[in-house]
């Protein structure tokens, strides 16, 4: 800036303060005064669920919730929570218990806990006056927010990113094809990286928890009221994309979008997934009588 320009801006300030003072305002206004913090969060067991808070003005939320073997700090969870923020809605990433920073023992299944997980973050929330608008998850944390929504009837609006269908495909793919075999000699298979490195155990009864964990009746137990996108990479090589469609045809209010070229981490397409799920949450704030008129008339 010259210095002309600057002595005009000067004179016209002094000039007329209440604009100056109006212009500030604006623009502070127009700057999402956002602070990240760490919860606690309590579940049934006892646990102690570990989540990052995204706090903006905004005073509902959205629970941002990480896949199989994964975390709060892993991308999209991070990436979807910071776009949330950037348009002033607050978001929570939490770990699941065993998973992350969060306390308990890692289980392979876990389904109905993980879901249980969410309603203790949910209702802690709640306790502090704070409405979720929506949950959101990644993977193994898409099955986990439709669980949810088929167990708990208080949030109106899910995503469900790459979620699988179809719980007994991918087992061999993990545990090697003689699986079974294995766990009726030795009552547990340890899993190892290609390093060779012990990641995690097995056991019957967790196998079992995925076994019996029954995608399509909870899919078809969602009320009517509640919206469910289901987005899926068509080059996902963990989860097929055939799944995605099957969400589809047994839930009862559900949009599907295929990111043509996507992988399983949507390594290539974040800024476009984070694009879709804030479009849809947002859908879901404006047409909500649920939603406050002050966070719609401020950010929309």
């Amino acid at each position: 800036m010259s210095t002309d320009e600057g002595q005009q801006r000067n004179q016209s300030c002094n000039s007329d303060p209440d604009f100056c003072l109006s212009k500030l305002k604006k623009k502070m206004d127009s700057l999402a005064v956002t602070q990240r913090k760490r919860v606690l969060v309590q579940n049934k067991h006892g646990e102690k669920l570990v989540g990052i808070l995204h706090e903006t003005a905004s005073k509902e939320l959205v629970i941002v919730c990480h896949g199989f073997k994964s975390s709060k700090d892993r991308i999209p969870m991070v990436n979807l929570a910071a776009a949330f923020e950037k348009e002033g809605l607050s978001a929570f990433r939490f770990d699941f218990a065993g998973n992350g920073e969060s306390e308990g023992l890692f289980q392979y299944g876990n389904y109905r806990k993980e879901a249980d997980d969410i309603h203790a973050v949910v209702q802690h929330f709640h306790r502090e006056n704070r409405p979720v608008a929506a949950l959101v998850g990644h993977s193994k944390g898409g099955n986990a927010v439709l669980l949810y929504a088929s167990m708990y009837h208080d949030v109106e609006t899910i995503v469900n990113i790459s979620g699988r269908f179809d719980l007994e495909r991918g087992i061999e793919g993990r545990l090697g094809k003689d699986f079974l075999k294995k766990l009726d000699q030795n009552g547990y298979i340890d899993v190892k990286n290609r390093r060779g490195t012990f990641e995690y155990r097995v056991t019957k009864e967790s196998l079992l928890d995925r076994l019996t964990t029954d995608t399509r009746a909870a899919c078809q137990a969602i009320p009517q009221n509640c919206r469910v996108l289901t987005i899926h990479g068509s080059r996902d090589e963990m989860v097929p994309v055939d799944d995605a469609v099957e969400f589809a045809k047994h839930i009862a209010n559900h949009k599907l979008h295929i990111f043509e070229g996507a992988d399983h981490e949507y390594t290539s397409h974040q800024h476009q997934l984070a694009s879709l799920v804030l479009s849809f949450v947002k859908e879901g704030l404006l047409t909500s009588s649920k939603s406050t008129t002050r966070f719609i008339q401020s950010r929309f």
